[in-house]
């Protein structure tokens, strides 16, 4: 069951006298998602989104709140946050950040994406990161930013082991040879672009959804997993499909055109971005031959050039 707070409806009166959105009438909770607690709410002035945040500081969700907040007043079509009487957009209860957003009419994909929806989830991401790129939002720094002192960081946490030991080791030697200059673009990315999060309405995009694990890092991270998703074989030879992989980036470049700073260092963040993986799998496989190191072999072997040629030429 995705919800894992339970409210009563005289707790969500209490909650939406706080807000100018009518009288309380109804709750159902939303089985999808699997980190936060969602309620669909029905009010007298109509139907709405209740958001409580199981595992995301109030700082967190000012960033994604900020965050969506500027995108509603760009036209981007994605969730809007509410504000309460108080002005804020996001509400504490029991010592827990929640918040309350427009609800948006539409269904959910049970299936792969066909070719058309795979090219305008790339237009959308494409988008999303022209709009972000020159934007700083509140309260980033409450964000786990992708980079690689993050990805340090967050691996120094996880060494219980011999192996973890031998896994950091690994990881650093990865990391200290990336090339990833400060002139890289930096802006928001989704950084999950999975159909659950992606909202349709006769099979036509209405919305993207669920900003929870939005940060800011370089824009090509999120391109890096539109790759991943359609151009990674997944299988046990983990090779690239190079032919996909172009197709998604020049896709891509129809909506934002990379700069030759961006096109340089693609191969980078891609390999960032596998370190990344690592963390949430850290326990996965010995050090000596695990799935992400078998992933960057690969990149490795295939090199900078011929990456680079294959994508762009």
């Amino acid at each position: 069951m995705a919800v894992k707070t339970e409210f009563t409806n005289e707790e969500f009166k209490q909650l939406f006298h706080n807000y100018q959105l009518g009288d309380f009438i109804e709750a159902t909770p939303i089985k999808e998602g699997t980190v936060q607690t969602n309620y669909k709410i029905r009010t007298s002035k109509g139907i709405f989104i209740f958001r409580y945040y199981e595992s995301r500081s109030v700082n967190s969700v000012l960033f994604e709140t900020d965050v969506l907040h500027y995108l509603k007043n760009n036209n981007y079509p994605s969730p809007y946050p509410y504000r309460n009487n108080s002005g804020s957009f996001v509400g504490v209860y029991h010592s827990k950040p929640y918040v309350v957003s427009n609800y948006i009419e539409g269904h959910h994909m049970t299936q792969e994406l066909n070719e058309q929806q795979k090219s305008t989830l790339i237009q959308k991401a494409a988008e999303l990161h022209k709009l972000t790129q020159n934007y700083s939002p509140m309260h980033k720094e409450s964000r786990w930013n992708y980079n690689v002192d993050f990805c340090l960081e967050q691996a120094e946490q996880r060494i219980n082991s011999l192996n973890g030991k031998k896994k950091l080791m690994w990881l650093e030697n990865v990391l200290r040879n990336l090339d990833l200059p400060e002139s890289l673009p930096m802006g928001i990315c989704h950084s999950d672009f999975h159909i659950s999060n992606i909202l349709y309405q006769n099979d036509e995009f209405v919305a993207l959804l669920d900003f929870d694990d939005a940060n800011y890092t370089y824009l090509l991270f999120d391109l890096v997993g539109l790759m991943e998703s359609w151009a990674w074989t997944h299988d046990k030879y983990e090779v690239l499909n190079l032919t996909e992989a172009k197709k998604v980036v020049q896709e891509y470049m129809k909506f934002r055109p990379l700069s030759s700073v961006e096109k340089k260092h693609l191969f980078d963040v891609y390999k960032l971005s596998i370190c990344i993986d690592c963390l949430w799998f850290w326990d996965r496989g010995d050090a000596e031959d695990f799935y992400e190191k078998r992933k960057i072999d690969y990149l490795d072997h295939l090199g900078r050039e011929k990456f680079y040629h294959e994508l762009f030429h």
